[in-house]
């Protein structure tokens, strides 16, 4: 294929794994019996991967004892924990599907996921924050006829599950491990469902576990690191791109907080000597404006990753100058996509790591394609990302006719993402498919807008969408968050500061200052909601 279409795929080298999350994660236990493996900050439990190997193995008994076969489906519903990642791998080595369960679920959703994936077992926290757990959990149990069991894992529920393995032979999870493949399912992720109801992302080990990789082999994570984990467990940010590459590479994990805390997790890192840390770039800029910033000391860090949605310049700059984050990465992906197909590389020049998504990861291919007809467009022009390779999802739980419309008959995931491919092969996103406003018929893609919004000095945070608008179709309205102390901005403000910078038809038309974004647990903004919200308060 000519280098001039967006097209690309990425260098074959190192190998991939072909061995099970359990194998790979024996040995590391192996390599390194001694070091630090997990350490959960609020309890202050630490293990070794010895210690850690041992309580897998041991609730890994507990579900074999409690009569889980390869391939039935177990829930994990609770904020992150240690009992989290001992659950994470010891339903690997036992070949028992592990459905992540989002946190903020109520009764209606979480009887969904229970029902739709068939789960026989359900582990969930008691409570957290304002949810209940035991509480719903025992809303739903008339209507979940499959579940069998409901295991609080902060109580002695957790206990008498371990004790189901008394009886277990210590060979057992060896030999049940035996009988795995790499590309047996190994998780169910259910994807937001901004639209429709939830679909359940089906993913092998070979998907998750070379994700999880390849995504910390490009932040050259090793044996020497320690990464600090505030994103959730139940995404593939916490559970693949950080457990699966901690893991796969001898690297510590430490757990900061059960839910996200800028000071947790800014004394984590200083307390801890993290040489990492991750997160979405809503926490990043929740720690870099926190009251407390200067008191952490924060140089003991190297490295991380920003994703999870599009990446602001200015905080990726203040990142590295401020948070000594000097290879900090970039990552772009979907769950469905095990989830990282981009990501900047820790030696690309200041351009490349803070104005793209990096470029495609090893072992996969990456195209832009015209969302009407499906070609293949030119270097620089817009079109829809799509990418094919080992990382591409097995399916959506027992929904062919879902799958079908999302990977295609050559095996390519479309993402609904609007991409370019630069002459270079790296990538910018620049909205949804979904997201695009045409105002009069002109294209506004907002995050150009956004991107121009953030170097006012007064603005914190600024999200853009489109509302309906009776003389231009759509018109653009501004949420914006000040930095403390700022004086709240009007549209006319906003108007001047955009004058004569900007094209007339990218000016928002609205501007609502407000206090926070309506957020998903991974911290993606929900523009859906924002759109509802805005028509109301306008009256549009």
């Amino acid at each position: 294929m000519s280098t001039e279409t967006s097209y690309d795929r990425g260098p074959h080298e190192p190998a991939l794994l072909e061995d099970t999350i359990g194998e790979n994660f024996e040995a590391t236990v192996r390599a390194h019996p001694d070091a630090e493996a997990l350490v959960e900050v609020a309890s202050g439990r630490r293990w070794t991967w010895t210690e850690l190997d041992a309580a897998v193995d041991a609730l890994a008994r507990g579900l074999i004892g409690a009569g889980l076969e390869r391939g039935d489906r177990v829930g994990m519903w609770a904020p992150n924990c240690a009992e989290w990642t001992i659950a994470q791998y010891a339903t690997a080595k036992t070949g028992v599907v592990l459905v992540n369960v989002n946190p903020a679920y109520r009764t209606h959703e979480l009887a969904f996921a229970v029902n739709q994936s068939g789960m026989r077992l359900l582990l969930a926290a008691s409570s957290f924050k304002t949810s209940d757990y035991r509480g719903m959990v025992e809303q739903v149990r008339g209507e979940c006829p499959a579940l069998e069991r409901a295991v609080f894992v902060d109580t002695d529920d957790w206990d008498a599950l371990l004790a189901d393995g008394a009886d277990v032979p210590a060979g057992a999870v060896a030999e049940r491990m035996a009988t795995l493949d790499a590309r047996d399912p190994i998780n169910i992720q259910y994807t937001s469902g901004t639209t429709g109801r939830p679909k359940g992302a089906t993913l092998s080990h070979r998907n998750i576990l070379n994700n999880g990789f390849f995504t910390t082999e490009l932040i050259n994570l090793g044996p020497e690191d320690r990464l600090c984990i505030p994103v959730p467990f139940y995404h593939c940010f916490g559970m693949v791109m950080a457990n699966l590459g901690c893991t796969s590479h001898g690297t510590t994990m430490v757990i900061p907080a059960p839910g996200f805390d800028a000071e947790a997790t800014l004394r984590a890192i200083a307390d801890e000597r993290c040489t990492g840390v991750y997160g979405v770039p809503t926490m990043f800029i929740a720690m870099l404006n926190h009251p407390t910033f200067a008191e952490h000391d924060l140089s003991s860090l190297r490295t991380g990753i920003m994703a999870g949605s599009i990446c602001p310049v200015e905080v990726m700059k203040r990142c590295i100058a401020e948070m000594h984050m000097s290879e900090v990465s970039i990552a772009y992906g979907m769950t469905e996509t095990s989830p990282v197909s981009c990501q900047t590389r820790s030696d690309d020049d200041l351009d490349r790591r803070t104005a793209s998504i990096g470029r495609v990861h090893p072992h996969l291919e990456i195209k832009v394609v015209d969302p009407a007809t499906g070609e293949t467009v030119g270097r620089g022009t817009t079109g829809e990302l799509c990418t094919r390779g080992y990382s591409v999802m097995l399916g959506y739980w027992e929904e062919p006719e879902k799958t079908a419309e999302a990977i295609d008959a050559d095996g390519w995931m479309h993402t609904g993402d609007l991409a370019e491919m630069r002459p270079d092969g790296y990538c910018n996103i620049v909205g949804r498919i979904k997201d695009l406003v045409i105002r009069g018929g002109e294209n506004v893609y907002p995050r150009e807008v956004e991107d121009f919004l953030y170097t006012h000095p007064d603005i914190e945070d600024v999200q853009v969408i489109g509302v309906p608008d009776e003389k231009y179709g759509e018109e653009l309205c501004a949420w914006v968050k000040m930095k403390a102390g700022a004086e709240p901005l009007d549209a006319a403000a906003v108007r001047a500061f955009c004058d004569g910078r900007l094209a007339h038809f990218k000016v928002p038309r609205y501007v609502m200052v407000v206090e926070e974004f309506p957020m998903t647990v991974t911290g993606k903004v929900r523009k859906v909601e924002m759109r509802e919200t805005t028509a109301a308060r306008l009256g549009l």
